[in-house]
């Protein structure tokens, strides 16, 4: 009878040590421009009240209608007529906690950015994944074009970091206002009217509900209808065309190509004016890395102040794929640089102290491990692929001496005990050292 076999959840994953390193490495790059441009770390709760989804997103996008996970308190302490759901994504979140905490009193805009998980109910398929890690960078509290171009091209320089903006294009669109929008989704509605035979179930619930959804519909017929559909460009304001024009001046100024894409809509409510995505050469949307755009609704949406803000999102399973593609390695600090090996009772006893000294000092140390051979020890070294062994058996106890052995060379020597530490710091280079002091390492191992 075969065991029970437990498996991830249907659209998970585990993070293994490997991509652990990738998510690290974009964490570090994401990081780093962020503080350059002077944003500030925020982290919200994984579930909130489902209503700011709802209010946010909008009641008829996909996410809201089908992908939300809810969760329900079951003590009777968190009974209550709210329900809640977890973060599909962290602009709603993050909006809520800036009316909540007050944010407009401080010095506008307010740059936040942040990392975290998000849950979608989604199909599962290639890059997307129903819990997801996404980094997102906000802009709120002003708006102007020369914002949404600051933001574009932090984007921009940490996908060049990674070394993968060659892979990818910038489409980039403007969508005008909410007033824009609802008079070109009236047009979209009066040109359908007696085409819906040759739409999808999908696509005709789409029309009822979100036409705008229609715009970037896979159904090969919808597409062929929307060549002779009004374009949204029609129903912009002379306001909404300039304030785009001016932000493409903007993107030539700090030399970033983009594609102007009038299909382009994304498909969540609150944005407005400005969307833009960053598409796979290859496979355009279907393995896009992420996108943003100007939400000048939405904390007014959610109970606040008229305030415009602008802000983007981007998937890293789909950035660790793309730098996988493009044959990216990262830094691996998780090397051994020394393995201790050790026979009898008495070695074992000053391993420890060894191996201990040798971690304080910075040198990725493992050791003391078991009863084996030394034999059997080395092999375990040569498994963990260490640069060194020191060798502690019982005559090198009794003598007080040790063994260093070269295992890339296959060259060993003895030399006394006291020495050990020393000779490997010196082989390794002090610069090399993996040595960690908190005062000087703020904000830089906080790695989630």
């Amino acid at each position: 009878m075969s065991e029970l076999q437990f498996r991830t959840p249907k659209g998970t994953h585990d993070v293994l040590p490997e991509d652990h390193q990738y998510m690290t490495y974009i964490k570090k790059a994401v990081r780093h421009r962020a503080r350059q441009a002077g944003y500030k770390r925020i982290d919200t709760p994984m579930f909130e009240n489902k209503a700011i989804f709802e209010r946010g997103i909008g009641q008829h996008t996909d996410i809201v209608e089908k992908e939300l996970f809810l969760v329900t308190g079951k003590r009777e302490e968190d009974a209550s007529d709210a329900q809640f759901a977890l973060r599909p994504e962290l602009t709603a979140g993050i909006c809520r906690s800036y009316i909540e905490h007050g944010m407009q009193q401080l010095p506008q805009p307010v740059e936040l950015y942040a990392i975290g998980q998000c849950f979608r109910h989604d199909r599962p398929q290639k890059g997307r994944y129903r819990q997801f890690h996404q980094f997102d960078f906000e802009v709120i509290g002003l708006k102007d074009p020369s914002l949404d171009a600051q933001l574009i091209f932090a984007l921009v320089k940490i996908f060049q970091d990674l070394r993968i903006m060659d892979r990818l294009t910038l489409q980039i669109n403007n969508i005008g206002s909410a007033e824009n929008r609802k008079t070109y989704v009236d047009a979209l509605k009066d040109f359908f009217i007696g085409k819906e035979r040759h739409l999808s179930e999908q696509d005709r619930s789409r029309l009822q509900t979100n036409p705008l959804r229609l715009l970037d519909s896979k159904e090969e017929d919808t597409q062929i209808l929307l060549k002779s559909a009004p374009m949204f460009e029609q129903f912009l304001t002379d306001e909404s065309k300039e304030y785009h024009a001016t932000l493409l001046e903007y993107l030539d100024e700090l030399g970033i190509t983009y594609v102007q894409n009038p299909r382009l809509v994304r498909g969540l409510d609150y944005y407005t004016q400005t969307v833009f995505e960053f598409w796979d050469q290859s496979s355009g949307a279907q393995n896009a890395v992420g996108g943003g755009g100007r939400y000048d609704g939405l904390i007014e949406l959610l109970g606040g102040k008229p305030t415009p803000g602008v802000g983007v999102a981007c998937g890293m399973e789909r950035i660790i794929w793309h730098m996988k593609e493009a044959g990216v390695k990262v830094p691996n600090k998780d090397q051994v640089d020394v393995f201790v090996a050790q026979l009898g009772p008495e070695a074992k006893k000053q391993c420890l102290t060894l191996v201990s000294h040798l971690r304080e000092m910075g040198v990725h140390t493992i050791g003391a491990l078991g009863e084996a051979s030394l034999k059997s020890q080395m092999r375990h070294a040569d498994k963990f692929e260490a640069r060194y062994t020191l060798l502690l058996g019982k005559m090198e106890v009794k003598e007080g001496t040790i063994i260093l052995r070269d295992m890339k060379a296959g060259k060993q020597k003895q030399m006394k005990y006291e020495q050990a530490i020393p000779e490997v710091i010196k082989l390794l280079g002090q610069e090399n050292l993996d040595t960690y002091v908190l005062k000087d390492q703020m904000g830089e191992t906080d790695e989630d």
